[in-house]
């Protein structure tokens, strides 16, 4: 079985937000895929479509596969590094604000 994969790297939104726009491509043809983002309104839909898209175009180029064979065999979300900032509070103390990154792993193949 040939794949093709694509990897965005410290996408700025939480993996815990994101796997739940993965769940809902996992398995599927890429058209059922990018049909399924297309109408996704989460924010983690449209940064996952472009991923799925770059990971197709690798397979088109690298494979000579036809788009309409294509698979999602495997998309993983893992955690990326936490921007740490504060935001300040009463007595001059400070609360912690994480804004959390995240990876995406997406490979697409024949079967």
């Amino acid at each position: 079985m040939n794949r093709a994969k694509a990897i965005t790297k410290y996408v700025r939104i939480s993996a815990r937000k994101a796997r739940l726009a993965a769940g809902l491509i996992r398995g599927l043809t890429v058209e059922d895929a990018k049909l399924q983002l297309d109408f996704c309104k989460l924010k983690a839909g449209t940064l996952l479509k472009k991923t799925l898209d770059s990971a197709v175009a690798n397979a088109e180029t690298q494979l000579d596969a036809r788009r309409e064979e294509l698979k999602v065999t495997e998309v993983r979300i893992d955690e990326g590094p936490t921007l740490k900032r504060a935001k300040p509070r009463n007595r001059g103390g400070r609360s912690p604000i994480l804004k959390r990154t995240s990876h995406f792993t997406v490979v697409v193949g024949t079967e």
